[in-house]
């Protein structure tokens, strides 16, 4: 999920309060945003538009290097966004392919691989966004931010949490539930749908 991957963004704010505690907000934020950025390209080219595993993990080296020789709020907002962005990206491998229902476990496409030129295949550790254990690693994920931080960003983190958890619990149904408006769609409007969702809905 998305807010999992943001949350796991966020604990670049934790690590830099241990060694740079005037930069650990803007880490926090950026961390996150991070986190969830790369999945803006739900729509077009999913974990493939805005997913880059090799290159963003190299983007996020030579960033975190700029923000060690130069430290500073725009340096460390660097690092943290590309840092996340390229874990998430990284990590999408971990979990389940691209199919709208991946707890079928179909397809062999987890993250597009553009150093390789190549999909790299899900490992299903995770078995699918918004499974049990999706909604957990998000709630392990938080407690070091939340412990770290304290309130006001808690409450942000609650929600996030919340939004975590009734994701997990409306996954599967919210498919029936596509599948069912989709399939009375005219086609003027199911034409505008991302292929890949109108493919495996039809």
């Amino acid at each position: 999920m998305a807010t999992t991957h943001a949350l796991a963004g966020a604990l670049a704010g934790v690590v830099t309060l241990a060694v740079a505690p005037e930069l650990a907000p803007v880490a926090l934020v950026a961390g996150a945003a991070g986190g969830a950025f790369p999945d803006l390209d739900l729509y077009y080219g999913h974990r493939r538009t805005l997913h880059f595993p090799v290159y963003g993990s190299l983007a996020a080296l030579a960033a975190l290097a700029a923000a060690v020789l130069s430290p500073g709020a725009g340096t460390v907002a660097l690092a943290a966004f590309l840092g996340a962005a390229a874990c998430h990206a990284a990590s999408d491998a971990l979990g389940g392919g691209l199919e709208l229902r991946p707890w079928e476990g179909t397809s062999e496409r987890a993250v597009y691989d553009h150093f390789r030129g190549m999909w790299l295949r899900p490992r299903r550790l995770v078995r699918y966004d918004g499974a049990p254990e999706d909604a957990a690693l998000g709630v392990v994920l938080a407690v070091p931010t939340v412990v770290a931080f304290g309130p006001p960003v808690e409450t942000v983190v609650g929600i996030a949490l919340a939004l975590s958890i009734g994701y997990a619990l409306l996954r599967k149904p919210m498919v029936a539930l596509a599948e069912f408006v989709v399939a009375r769609l005219p086609d003027s409007v199911s034409g505008v749908l991302p292929e890949r969702f109108v493919a495996d809905l039809q």
